[in-house]
């Protein structure tokens, strides 16, 4: 269908070097395209599918964007309320999506709706969804805190009708489907954060080595160097989890708990590296003019999206079997 055919850890390679863009809301697009919309249409979606939607999309032709968060649910994916009902050959949309990345252009959704009234596991379907039918109306582009060159929107369906052969493998496997893809997606995200922290803890180093205070350089201070050590440190700790993961991903076993482990150590250790190293800009690092201030607003989404800190911590416990027995 137009893809190299590369196990998952090229995907990680290429995410690791999209880092050097000076901004996280670029590489974010892009991982929503490669790791977030396609990869269950990759894997369980028809040959005719595909052809439609796979195709174009990999050939960059196509802007995918993923359709799950809704406004009252984000991490709790099973809460979602948009439906997709049965009418003959078509399904009948009505409902809305939140936080959509990419939602202002996408050509195309990859829409989790409910397709039943079952119990909440088993009543969701994927959809390929075409962003140009009757009754999709996108209502605005979101004003965010960081992730700025990246749209994301909010979008509504009214009786939107949608041939039932775009559904993406069996009805009622979505939540599952979703759950699967979702792993990938952690790993993304931690591997596109890496050259990011790798470069605003150097530019730290460089700025404090040439920046006096009290007629000495900042870097020369023991409290300064040693927390960019230790900063050091704890990306090298992050980067060998991250590799380790997808070592076992690639050989086919489940990495739910190391991807979990990774996605809350990322997320935090981003906050605590831009704001670390942001205080040692002192006024400079205050301003819109330095790389360390955009990564303190862009990152601070990968403790939210993707599934929010608290989510990776019930997961990790669950594979732990910390938590009391229901």
């Amino acid at each position: 269908y137009g893809g190299m055919g590369l196990d998952f850890s090229y995907n990680i390679a290429v995410a690791e070097e999209l880092g050097n863009i000076r901004c996280g809301g670029i590489p974010m697009a892009i991982g929503v395209q490669a790791g977030m919309a396609t990869p269950a249409l990759t894997r369980f979606g028809s040959h005719e599918l595909k052809k439609q939607f796979l195709v174009p999309t990999i050939a960059g032709d196509f802007v995918a964007c993923l359709g799950v968060s809704e406004a009252g649910a984000g991490s709790d994916v099973a809460n979602i309320k948009t439906t997709a009902v049965r009418k003959g050959d078509e399904y009948v949309i009505n409902g809305g999506k939140m936080w959509i990345t990419s939602g202002t252009q996408a050509d195309w959704m990859c829409l989790l709706a409910n397709t039943s009234e079952g119990p909440p596991h088993r009543n969701k379907s994927l959809i390929c969804l075409p962003m140009n039918l009757p009754g999709i109306h996108v209502a605005r582009k979101i004003d965010k805190l960081g992730m700025r060159s990246s749209d994301t929107a909010q979008i509504f369906f009214e009786d939107v009708r949608v041939p039932c052969k775009n559904l993406i493998g069996e009805e009622g496997k979505g939540f599952t489907y979703q759950m699967l893809q979702f792993q990938e997606e952690r790993l993304w995200g931690v591997a596109a954060v890496l050259t990011p922290l790798e470069n605003i803890i150097q530019e730290t180093i460089d700025y404090t080595r040439q920046r006096e205070v009290f007629g000495q350089p900042v870097l020369h201070n023991q409290t300064v160097h040693f927390r960019l050590a230790e900063l050091a440190t704890e990306l090298e700790l992050l980067r060998s989890l991250l590799h380790r993961a997808v070592g076992l991903y690639v050989e086919g076993n489940d990495v739910t708990k190391f991807a979990s482990m990774a996605k809350l150590k990322a997320g935090r250790l981003v906050r605590e590296v831009s704001d670390s190293c942001l205080q040692f800009w002192g006024g400079m690092g205050f301003t819109s003019e330095v790389l360390v201030s955009r990564f303190y607003r862009d990152f601070r989404l990968l403790s939210i999206g993707g599934g929010t800190d608290e989510t990776m911590l019930s997961i990790i416990c669950k594979y732990m079997e910390i938590l009391p027995r229901k």
